[in-house]
């Protein structure tokens, strides 16, 4: 423990810890065997990290988290701040107080600048093996199921669950209060609006399946033969219509 860091009380460590300069390990943490915590890392009171934990530096660990054996937090995370909870009265947003924790299971990678809200109630929980990209926000109450993969700049709502062994590729974006199946992929930059079953891969804003996504974009690119060849065939019908009563077509 280096003498430029600051352990509070009640401080708990198995062997052979490391904690660097500037480090900040709040009251009543307790801390698993060869854990290591680099400088400037910020550690909130009653955390729990158990072994092998490796945090990297500018890292903030809100109180209460549980963080899993072997368990790499990368540079800049953010775990267990509040979620982006307000009510709306009278015209004025108010703050909803979140009283949760996050709990980060075993073997989970956590990438840089990623944040994780702790719940409004309860927990937030990432699942075993799951691994996150860079710049991933998880919102409060969320379930990653276990080895599940969180792609750059992909945003999860609140509550929403998603199953074991997902995808979800860089930039997607999930509605709150949805379930995603086991074995879902996700395109890159997809919405997702409603709940997907297991094993679906869902692709495009709004996300659709993707073999139907295929055949629209497909079409997207004909639009303007699509267009010429309506036209023609109006004016075909004009024709024929006119043919058929005697008089001489309208001018479009």
């Amino acid at each position: 423990v280096s003498a430029a860091a600051h352990m509070g009380t009640d401080v708990t460590m198995g062997a052979d810890v490391y904690v660097g300069p500037g480090a900040v390990v709040s009251d009543g943490v307790v801390m698993g065997d060869r854990v290591t915590i680099y400088p400037h890392v910020w550690i909130g009171p009653e955390v729990v990290l158990g072994d092998d934990v490796v945090i990297y530096p500018n890292v903030t660990i809100y109180g209460k988290s549980r963080i899993g054996d072997r368990a790499i937090i990368h540079a800049g995370c953010v775990i267990g701040c509040d979620g982006f909870g307000f009510a709306l009265e009278a015209g004025r947003y108010h703050k909803i107080p979140h009283t949760g924790y996050v709990q980060i299971d075993e073997d989970v990678e956590m990438g840089a600048n990623t944040t994780v809200d702790r719940g409004t109630f309860g927990r937030t929980w990432v699942q075993r093996g799951v691994k996150v990209d860079n710049l991933v926000m998880v919102g409060h109450n969320v379930i990653v199921g276990s080895d599940s993969v969180l792609v750059s700049q992909v945003g999860i709502s609140g509550s929403t669950t998603i199953g074991k062994n997902a995808v979800l590729a860089g930039q997607a974006g999930l509605a709150g209060h949805l379930t995603i199946g086991d074995g879902v992929t996700i395109g890159p930059q997809a919405g997702i609006g409603k709940s997907v079953a297991d094993g679906q891969i869902m692709t495009g804003s709004p996300a659709l399946p993707h073999r139907l996504w295929l055949r629209v974009q497909s079409l997207v690119a004909r639009l303007p033969e699509f267009r010429d060849r309506v036209i023609k065939l109006e004016r075909q019908m004009a024709q024929l219509l006119t043919a058929k009563s005697g008089g001489a077509p309208d001018k479009q």
